[in-house]
């Protein structure tokens, strides 16, 4: 295998343990230190790529938006509508299997850190500004007929209630069920005559 393979596969190794860490341990935890038993490395080879707890949290931000935006795209390519296409990225980001349950881990853990950093939440408004443009563009393509405050209006209601329920369903997965979720959002969807 080549150097650049190693180093390729190094990367990746890294970065699962980044993510698994933030994702499974929660943010107290994430430490360069943590992150090397997870990857089986040691602590100076994570501190050439990653050299501070900041640094963990914007590759695990990155991760998500990269994660989340390549099946939003592809959600939204494969949507017959407009209105389906919002459904589908809206549901996307609930929690409502184990995969978009350590999602909202990971992006509640960011936030967390990100509130008193001026770095990592100039990245966390970059990446939410452009989720807001997503749902703004696919809700005027859906009610074609409104006018933009309303489409403003209308699809930060629905960012905030698939955010909210992704943090409840991330922290209480028992109590918030998949079911109720996707209920809840066709309801949401229903009443602002989006179905």
């Amino acid at each position: 295998m080549s150097r650049s393979a190693d180093l390729s596969a190094q990367g990746e190794a890294l970065s699962r343990a980044v993510w698994d860490v933030l994702a499974t341990q929660g943010l107290e935890r994430l430490t360069v230190r943590a992150v090397a038993a997870a990857a089986g490395c040691t602590t100076g080879l994570v501190m050439h790529r990653f050299p501070n707890r900041q640094a963990l949290l914007r590759h695990a931000r990155q991760l998500l938006h990269e994660k989340t935006r390549a099946r939003v795209e592809a959600l939204e390519a494969a949507a017959p509508t407009s209105r389906a296409a919002l459904r589908a990225i809206l549901l996307q980001g609930m929690s409502t299997d184990s995969q978009t349950r350590q999602e909202s881990v990971v992006w509640m853990g960011f936030l967390a850190a990100a509130v008193s950093d001026e770095s990592l939440i100039a990245e966390h408004r970059r990446n939410n500004r452009s989720w807001r443009s997503r749902v703004e563009r696919l809700t005027a393509a859906a009610a074609p007929d409104w006018p933009a405050g309303r489409v403003a209006t209308v699809a930060l209601a629905l960012i905030a209630m698939a955010e909210g329920t992704a943090a409840f369903g991330a922290a209480d997965p028992d109590a918030f069920p998949a079911t109720q979720q996707v209920e809840m959002l066709d309801a949401a969807l229903t009443a602002f005559d989006l179905a």
